[in-house]
């Protein structure tokens, strides 16, 4: 993988954005991350930049969660390409992540070698 990659982190829990920020940051791929508290701020940070190439996604938020984002993302013709990991606490939601286009999924706690393959396996 040679690309730089522009990360956005969508989380409410900035203790959550914290960890992930610091485990990218160690990533030598990741050139940039950017953050975003909710889905219609990821939204509307995608389609600003159009430069981003993975999102790190959580499920549970406020506003617009993971899965009402995954859905437009996947229905916006500009922005739909982009690669979308998502993170939870809950198992469950797997399936339903993965049927909406999510190109995986990891559980949190997430770690370091876990989100590092992940991102390999996706040869941004």
């Amino acid at each position: 993988m040679s690309k730089e990659l522009i990360v956005l982190a969508v989380d409410d829990d900035m203790i959550n954005l914290k960890l992930l920020k610091s485990m990218l940051t160690k990533n030598p791929n990741v050139k940039e991350i950017l953050e975003a508290k909710n889905g219609v701020e990821a939204i509307d940070i995608i389609r600003d930049r159009g430069d981003i190439n993975l999102i790190l996604l959580d499920i549970i938020m406020p506003i617009m969660n993971g899965l009402e984002m995954l859905k437009v993302v996947r229905c916006d013709e500009n922005i739909k390409q982009v690669p979308i990991i998502v993170l939870t606490t809950d198992e469950t939601k797997k399936t339903e992540a993965l049927e909406l286009g999510a190109n995986g999924f990891l559980m949190k706690p997430i770690r370091n070698s876990e989100l590092t393959q992940k991102i390999e396996a996706l040869s941004l």
